[in-house]
């Protein structure tokens, strides 16, 4: 069976009325991860479906297909399947996790570690500053930022790393050959060519409000760490939050002025756990361990020496700021108080860089604060 008829099953399946993505995924389980065996199965129960199930299942819509076997033929178009080996394992772990991604970009940036920057489309200038200024530190450090592509805060975050030129990942609400809202066209454009626009429901998907919960916990799953730069009592990013602490990641809040209205959901959230921060060290010394821990997960499911995380990381060598860091690192343990007076470099310079050394395996973290160079 080539790949055609492969795509065409996971679409069909992907597209019948009341299955959804457990309902694929308890399929695929009971039939070996054989989306033909798992389709014929569908059909043999589909009266217990949604009404629609049988009449779909039993004819599918040719044209639709045709027109999502079209965009998937697409260069750099891809629909990443839970079945495979490089579908992110972030992803397995929450609830509810989806059957399929369409992506259009780089589906590898998906496995390297992420941080989701949220907030208030209606954001202040401080915010945007804040977002802009926190998604450069934490790309520098080695991190994906990953985002809604919304007005305000999530654009802000997603601008900043590509104009730092690293990658970015937009989880959005719509399919993935739409653009929502419209004035984002080019932002869109630029991050599939330098990162992944990401969408769990297939071409042709119109945006609606009850997509935008189900694209949130994608965001947050992805990420092993949420920060909220500014949001309402209301917003749509403290559901983000919520949903990043169900599954068991970090939370992390800007506090801001009580005189402003954009605070007061970053200030319920601190009141209800998550952690205050006011500069990126903060958030990378806080997530360097779960990135170590995912680059050891991922070597392992990928039975590779070279992780994409690892490969991923090689963009800081003949950096002089790196030069200097390494050359006042030397071959004996030093503090970050110890290697900031050395190299003449920012504290949160330095412990963005060591973090993005560390996850290529160059430098290690020492009890007592302490790193060391690894020779060889």
């Amino acid at each position: 069976m080539d790949d055609t008829d492969q795509l065409r099953a996971w679409l069909t399946a992907l597209r019948t009325p009341g299955l959804g993505p457990g309902g694929l995924r308890e399929a695929l389980a009971a039939n070996g991860q054989d989306i033909q065996r798992a389709l014929a199965e569908l059909r043999r129960h589909a009266a217990a479906l949604d009404p629609g199930a049988a009449a779909w299942l039993d004819a599918p819509d040719a044209a639709r297909l045709a027109v999502d076997l079209a965009w998937l033929a697409h260069p750099g178009h891809r629909l990443l399947r839970c079945t495979e080996a490089d579908f992110p394992p972030l992803l397995e772990a929450i609830p509810q996790p989806p059957a399929a991604l369409f992506v259009a970009g780089d589906a590898a940036v998906l496995l390297r570690p992420q941080v989701a920057i949220v907030g208030a489309r209606s954001a202040s200038p401080a915010g945007l500053d804040h977002a802009r200024r926190f998604a450069r530190a934490l790309a520098h450090a080695g991190f994906v930022i990953t985002s809604g592509m919304a007005d305000g805060i999530d654009g802000a975050a997603h601008m900043a790393t590509l104009d730092a030129d690293a990658p970015t990942i937009a989880v959005v609400g719509t399919g993935p050959d739409r653009v929502y809202p419209r004035k984002h066209l080019e932002l869109a454009r630029r991050i599939a060519g330098h990162g992944a626009l990401v969408s769990e429901f297939p071409p042709g998907t119109p945006a609606r409000a009850d997509h935008f919960p189900r694209r949130n916990r994608l965001i947050a799953g992805l990420a092993l760490g949420t920060l909220v730069v500014e949001a309402g009592l209301k917003s749509g990013s403290l559901i983000t939050a919520r949903l990043a602490g169900e599954q068991g990641r970090e939370v992390f809040a800007l506090p801001g002025s009580i005189n402003n209205p954009l605070a007061r959901g970053c200030h319920r959230l601190i009141r209800d756990g998550a952690r205050l921060v006011e500069e990126p060290a903060e958030v990378i010394e806080a997530l360097a361990p779960a990135a170590r821990a995912l680059g050891v997960e991922l070597a392992t499911r990928l039975g590779a020496a070279e992780t994409p995380v690892a490969a991923a990381a090689t963009s800081w060598q003949g950096d002089p700021d790196y030069v200097r860091l390494l050359a006042a690192l030397g071959h004996d343990p030093a503090t970050l108080d110890q290697l900031v007076a050395r190299s003449g470099l920012a504290a949160s310079a330095v412990s963005s860089m060591l973090l993005m050394l560390e996850l290529e395996g160059v430098t290690a973290s020492l009890p007592g604060n302490q790193y060391q160079y690894l020779a060889g």
